[in-house]
């Protein structure tokens, strides 16, 4: 898969991508970085820790949170954006929902775009993606973030989803984006409960037939918390089962915090999964 440059190669072991969020209040690491240095920093850090993809956000959407203005939005990212993909070798995505900040973000050096709603919150998103001829991941919600935990009830879970994310890859052909240049995300933690988050991890291959990559997020999510009755700040380990068995049904993508550690559980899940040492 061609990101501008940059060549993603699948099926040989699984990619990881680098949560790097400029919010005050994302649920695990809002304002943790506070200025545009701390932040490339940590960017930076991240690509020396083994990450393919630095992804980098300016509006939360854990649950609950409300949206920002795409001004807001793009003085959080642009700055970023364009100092990192000065200082690094790798793919910059873009996460955001908006095609305002997507088209500024590419203009800025990103060559990704994840948008959490796969283009059914803007319906100009496919068509700034398909311009630019760079891929884009388009995830699962059920709602939006202020209230998606509200109804969690689907008549079939992977019916549903795969259903959703077909819509996806046809407003993404129909906009001009090729197949090959998108990559699914069932939308862990995004209008799921605890066991429909479990459900996904275990069924994940059946979103094979949609015959793009996938993407798995659950980094320190809730529902890797709840279960084991811990902060986020205590769920490296939780994440690390859920990130192996993401793997092992079928993941070619993890979107991850901790870098360096889940480098390390990806390393060992793709010797299983590939019958090799990576």
């Amino acid at each position: 898969m061609q990101c501008g440059p940059f060549t993603l190669c699948f099926g040989q072991r699984t990619i990881i991508m680098g949560i790097l969020n400029a919010t005050p209040d994302s649920f695990y690491d809002g304002g943790r970085y506070q200025t545009v240095d701390k932040t490339v920093e940590r960017g930076m850090e991240m690509t020396a820790e083994g990450a393919d993809i630095i992804d980098v956000g300016g509006e939360s959407t854990r649950p609950g949170s409300e949206s920002i203005s795409s001004q807001e939005e793009m003085d959080r990212v642009l700055p970023i954006i364009e100092a990192l993909s000065k200082k690094i070798s790798i793919p910059i995505s873009v996460d955001t929902t908006k095609s305002e900040v997507a088209e500024a973000a590419i203009a800025a050096g990103a060559t990704m775009v994840n948008d959490i709603s796969g283009f059914h919150f803007d319906k100009k998103m496919a068509v700034v993606v398909a311009k630019s001829g760079l891929p884009a991941v388009v995830m699962h919600t059920k709602g939006r973030p202020k209230d998606m935990q509200r109804d969690t009830n689907y008549n079939n879970l992977m019916d549903d989803i795969k259903g959703s994310l077909e819509e996806s890859i046809k407003m993404g052909r129909e906009a001009g984006i090729g197949k090959n240049q998108l990559i699914v995300d069932p939308g862990i933690g995004f209008g799921k409960s605890i066991e429909q988050n479990f459900e996904i991890l275990r069924r994940l291959a059946e979103l094979k037939d949609l015959g793009c990559p996938i993407l798995v997020g659950p980094s320190r999510k809730s529902f890797i918390g709840k279960t084991l009755g811990l902060p986020p700040e205590e769920c490296l380990e939780g994440t690390g089962a859920a990130v192996t068995a993401a793997i092992l049904n079928g993941g070619d993508i993890i979107r991850v915090h901790d870098v360096k550690y889940m480098k390390r559980v990806a390393g060992i899940a793709d010797a299983i999964r590939y019958g090799q040492q990576v």
